[in-house]
């Protein structure tokens, strides 16, 4: 059975588009710079040749990548009900331990960003808040230990 990647139609399209710019203009650009590279002559002394074959695999080992998931995305329905936290939420909660709130998005494994606060619903954080309404606390089994955050609001 293949895998599946839950994701919303916002990620799904991103996604997309992303395929679409390393299988046009991406590749292309590697490309001519492959083909600038052989011009110079000796290839088997040739840095900037042997830098865009290496990008040039990297790209393709992207592509199929991308191409795998978008082939096997499962893409979820926009659900507005924020009586309880489910993929798509916006989550606010309170750290007690830390004494500070912070606002996480819940999202498929393909669209996490720590960066963003975007986490997987597969992450612990992710997965304690789900199903979960507002004034829950939930346990957090994190790698490091647990903890308890409470569920402040839900968008």
């Amino acid at each position: 059975m293949a895998d599946q990647f839950i994701m919303t139609k916002k990620g799904y399209d991103e996604m997309k588009e992303k395929l679409q710019y390393l299988q046009g203009d991406k590749r292309k650009a590697i490309i001519e710079r492959i083909a600038e590279a052989r011009s110079h002559g000796d290839l088997s002394e040739n840095a900037e040749y042997e830098a865009a074959r290496n990008e040039q695999a990297a790209n393709e080992g992207e592509i199929a990548e991308l191409d795998y998931k978008l082939k096997n995305a499962v893409i979820l329905e926009e659900n507005t009900d924020t009586s309880f936290v489910h993929v798509g939420s916006k989550v606010l909660v309170y750290d007690e331990e830390f004494d500070e709130e912070v606002e996480y998005e819940i999202t498929g494994t393909t669209e996490a960003n720590a960066m963003e606060n975007k986490i997987s619903n597969d992450s612990p954080v992710g997965n304690a808040l789900l199903k979960h309404k507002v004034g829950d606390i939930v346990k957090v089994n994190a790698p490091d230990g647990e903890y308890k955050l409470k569920i402040m609001q839900i968008s």
